[in-house]
């Protein structure tokens, strides 16, 4: 079926056909219907399963768009109040039904009846979502998803002056592309003393959410939150040793890989030491490699990519445009980063970034493309749940387009040697992620399994992580304090804490995918899709199976892995 078949808009066929989510008093009768109606057979079961999922479907998709509206403009105070709606009113109200659906559904005689390979990790997830539900966790949990928020907010709001012109972080973190050293020094200082102004407000909203979140994990009965969360995650396919596995296995063999880039980096830039405004200018150009001059171009172009890749993926990010399902600009007032949301309902995702003309850019828009076109891919399915995929699995989707767009990136660069180095910089990138990503994961694990330290503690905690996994030829002697406050920076940290090491887990994947494109194009692109086609219908690992590839976090693995992508590297240097 070609992505041009996309439907606009599902046909509701349990709640009225033009239903608008307005009020609770609306929305409470189909929740009240659901939780009273009997269920005499299977058959009955599957309809009233098909019914719940259109109803979570509808108000997920209203939601997001409310999340969406505060993203784009942080200064509308409308939107804001609209988004504190859904969390303030709607959310608390719908858990409590939530929940009394859930036990109607584990309860049911008719449970066991149902086909184990379309609802098995549907059922897992439910069993654990009762197992997990406190009341007294609502309003707690209310108040951590206002307060989170605050972050982005926060950071929205942050310009620097350069040149006598006011400009986002995201833009300004451009100019660390640029060639003149001193420049490029005074930018760095000048973003990082603006991000240290915010720095006390971010420390006591981060102290705030770890106070909250411990009190959540001892409802639930669990000794700390990373317990918790774990659970409440649905991690049933790796543990807490895996992670820690993962993370000595980055130092073990990512880190002397990155050492050895470092140095070539020091090398060709003539110097004794690299220091943080060293690591993004480019060492083959006198100027910073532009691909694009707007979005608009930055789209058309990545559309032609894709289209090159599989005639699918163009087509999915085209209606994207012609729905206005796209906002890629960076923009005072528009909060930093960049998503791609699902719209259950629809089956159209709306994608939303920050793009300055950079290579990274280009670079987040194929990652995006690959979560919207994993949402085409499971617009089949049956359930919402189902297509509700676990980051490990979605990351891998956009992680993966990353690197297989990367054959037809000449759609971008005229001249050959620019194509080169624009390979040489993702491949780089997709191996100086990984330390960083264990730093961020470590550095969780300690901050909720010490839910009662200092901020003292907090910052001599992050500054001997963030060493460990930190290359020994970057400089920051006299920066101290700038590195203190880094993780400032990493909104998961403050939305959606533990969401981080999933990126690392899919970049392995996704290295792993294209290692065998290279041998094999077709066949590797027909089980990429096949493996994304089961959204959430299949554990973790058999889905990564499915794609050809293992779910594996071995020192072994990833040393191979990684020894692959520098001999890739050493290619093209």
């Amino acid at each position: 079926m070609r992505a041009t078949t996309l439907p606009r808009h599902k046909p509701l066929a349990y709640l009225p056909k033009r239903f608008q989510l307005s009020n609770w008093n609306e929305l409470l009768p189909y929740y009240q219907e659901l939780s009273q109606r009997p269920i005499g057979s299977r058959q009955e079961l599957e309809q009233w399963l098909l019914d719940r999922s259109e109803l979570d479907a509808f108000v997920s998709e209203a939601f997001a768009w409310r999340y969406i509206k505060i993203t784009v403009d942080s200064a509308d105070e409308e939107a804001s109040a609209a988004y504190q709606e859904v969390v303030q009113v709607f959310a608390p109200r719908i858990s409590e039904y939530e929940n009394l659906l859930n036990r109607k559904l584990v309860d049911s005689p008719y449970v066991s009846q149902l086909e184990p390979t379309q609802y098995a990790i549907y059922l897992r997830g439910v069993r654990n979502a009762v197992a997990l539900f406190r009341e007294e966790n609502i309003e707690l949990g209310t108040q951590v998803q206002l307060l989170s928020k605050e972050h982005g907010k926060t950071f929205s709001e942050m310009t620097v002056g350069v040149n006598g012109a006011q400009m986002t972080l995201q833009k300004a973190g451009t100019l660390l592309e640029e060639p003149n050293r001193e420049y490029r020094e005074e930018v760095y200082h000048t973003i990082n003393r603006r991000i240290l102004q915010d720095a006390d407000h971010l420390e006591d909203v981060f102290g705030q959410l770890l106070e909250k979140r411990h009190a959540i994990a001892l409802n639930a009965g669990f000794d700390n939150f990373r317990d918790y969360r774990f659970r409440s995650l649905g991690r049933f396919d790796y543990s807490v040793q895996d992670c820690l596995n993962f993370h000595d296995s980055i130092a073990a063999e990512i880190l002397p890989l990155l050492d050895q880039l470092n140095e070539k980096r020091m090398e060709a830039l003539s110097l004794d030491r690299l220091r943080p405004w060293d690591l993004h200018v480019d060492t083959h150009r006198d100027t910073p490699l532009r691909p694009f001059q707007n979005v608009d171009e930055l789209l058309e172009k990545t559309i032609r990519c894709l289209n090159s890749l599989h005639p699918m993926f163009g087509e999915v990010l085209a209606i994207m445009r012609d729905m206005k399902r796209l906002d890629l600009d960076s923009r005072p007032g528009k909060r930093p980063g960049g998503y791609n949301m699902p719209l259950l309902q629809t089956g159209v995702p709306f994608i939303f970034m920050n793009a300055t003309q950079s290579v990274g850019d280009m670079r987040t828009l194929m990652h995006e493309s690959g979560h919207a076109i994993h949402a085409y891919l499971t617009r089949h399915l049956r359930l919402s749940a189902s297509k509700k995929v676990p980051s490990e699995v979605a990351e891998l989707a956009a992680m993966s387009m990353e690197l297989l767009s990367m054959d037809h990136w000449h759609v971008f660069f005229d001249n050959e040697e620019d194509l080169r180095l624009a390979k040489l910089h993702q491949l780089e990138t997709s191996l100086k992620v990984l330390p960083w990503i264990a730093t961020i994961d470590k550095f969780q694990h300690w901050l909720y399994t010490h839910p009662q330290h200092a901020k003292a503690e907090r910052r001599e905690a992050w500054m001997r992580i963030f060493y460990e996994f930190k290359s020994n030829l970057v400089d920051h002697d006299g920066l101290e304090n700038y590195a203190a406050h880094l993780w400032h920076k990493q909104l998961h940290l403050f939305e959606v804490p533990f969401y981080y090491i999933e990126y690392g887990m899919a970049q392995l994947g996704a290295i792993a995918i294209w290692k065998q494109y290279r041998e094999d194009p077709v066949a590797t692109i027909e089980r990429y899709m096949a493996a994304l086609r089961l959204g959430y219908t299949r554990p973790i690992g058999e889905i990564y199976a499915t794609a050809g590839i293992s779910f594996d976090f071995s020192t072994a693995y990833i040393g191979e892995l990684g020894r692959f992508i520098k001999s890739e590297i050493d290619k093209l240097a």
